[in-house]
């Protein structure tokens, strides 16, 4: 019988991928902003199509791809850094990955982990939560979701949509979520891709977009 994961793992993973970590998620829209602005997403039905797609077939896929990398011991964090900023489709995109990675890496030292180098924030993830009690499944999938959620909530205030409607486009992304880490924790470099061509351009284009709120 598997031994189920020590609490304090359970309350780590939690903490690192709580709201309240300070990473700056919440400065960064992943190019959801100049789509909404553009009028290409304007309601929950929308918002729920463009997540999911950034999800199957962008960065919530080579993310979860690169964190299941991340968490074998024999990770080579040169070669995953290399890939990440290879799948950067744009100067927005990686310094979304680069800025957040670096804060948390930070964070994490300052609230007794180990000191990180700097690495993307997916690969920043990996790097503190490997070794530990967790199901590489179970890591990737409650990562993948965090990353969703923050695409949420920012469609919660920009689009703007209530409450309810955003924690019902989340529900509703959870079958999504857990095939991508299922997927995921088995595939390997060749697997990587990104064909969320209209959530690239949307990045690309952010980079002018004035006003904005967000960094990306």
């Amino acid at each position: 019988m598997t031994e189920p994961p020590a609490i304090v793992d359970v309350l780590q993973l939690m903490q690192w991928l709580s709201p309240a970590f300070p990473t700056g998620g919440f400065a960064y829209s992943h190019g959801l902003e100049w789509a909404v602005a553009q009028g290409d997403v304007t309601d929950g039905p929308g918002v729920s199509a463009w997540i999911c797609d950034i999800l199957r077939f962008g960065a919530g896929w080579s993310d979860a791809v690169l964190l299941a990398q991340a968490l074998k011991d024999d990770a080579d964090f040169t070669a995953l850094d290399d890939m990440a900023r290879a799948l950067a489709g744009s100067a927005e995109r990686w310094s979304e990955a680069e800025d957040q990675g670096r804060a948390f890496g930070d964070t994490v030292a300052a609230t007794g982990g180990a000191a990180g180098v700097s690495l993307p924030l997916v690969l920043a993830f990996g790097r503190a939560v490997r070794g530990g009690g967790l199901d590489d499944t179970v890591v990737i999938a409650a990562y993948v979701h965090a990353f969703a959620a923050n695409l949420v909530l920012m469609a919660v205030r920009f689009v703007p949509l209530g409450q309810t409607e955003g924690q019902q486009i989340l529900a509703g992304l959870h079958a999504v979520i857990g095939g991508i880490a299922a997927q995921a924790v088995t595939a390997d470099f060749e697997d990587l891709a990104s064909s969320a061509f209209g959530g690239e351009l949307a990045a690309m284009a952010h980079e002018t977009l004035q006003p904005r709120i967000y960094r990306t």
